[in-house]
């Protein structure tokens, strides 16, 4: 095996362990954050102007709506795994206009598809939220948040909450080279 599959193979190993670590440890969190690329993107890109989209079959055949919801997947993804293992619904796309009132204490999901580390990754696909729009929308989010529950209680669900930041497997895919070793 390649030794740079195997430290990813590690890394990702070590993330999952710890991840599930930290669900236990915060199960009663009042709010989700996910930040990322396609992996956890469930439905930004479909408010954008983008190839970096997932809002056709065969995408979520296997959701319960059996519709394609702009996740990268046939039917769940890790944040709503996540959210369905703590008991709590699934966190809507930042950019969805159903995000207000009520489901902004939930939390929100500005993981966009296409995304990677570095800043050039995914310019092929033009218009995507790279990690610092994303934190920019958070910013937004925070102010959304302090506007319906005051700014004390705002900052309390924020700091309770539970964060999911995945991040790297466009740039991984794009500047790494896979040749076998003789």
């Amino acid at each position: 095996m390649h030794p740079s599959l195997l430290l990813l193979l590690l890394l990702c190993s070590l993330v999952c362990f710890l991840a599930l670590g930290t669900l236990c440890a915060v199960s009663d969190a009042r709010a989700f954050f996910i930040f990322g690329d396609s992996l956890v993107d469930n439905g930004n890109n479909n408010y954008l102007a983008t190839t970096a989209r997932a809002d056709a079959p065969p995408y979520g055949i296997d959701y319960p709506t059996h519709r394609p919801t702009g996740r990268f997947s046939n039917g769940l993804n890790i944040p709503d795994i996540i959210s369905e293992y703590l008991g709590a619904e699934s966190t809507l796309p930042y950019l969805s206009p159903e995000l207000q009132g009520e489901k902004l204490l939930v939390g929100a999901n500005f993981a966009s598809a296409g995304i990677g580390i570095l800043n050039d990754t995914g310019i092929q696909f033009v218009n995507i939220i790279r990690i610092s729009r994303q934190l920019l929308y958070f910013e937004e989010y925070q102010e959304r948040v302090s506007a319906l529950l005051g700014e004390d209680q705002a900052k309390k669900l924020v700091n309770q909450a539970l964060v999911l930041i995945t991040l790297g497997v466009m740039t991984l895919l794009t500047t790494t080279t896979w040749s076998p070793t003789p």
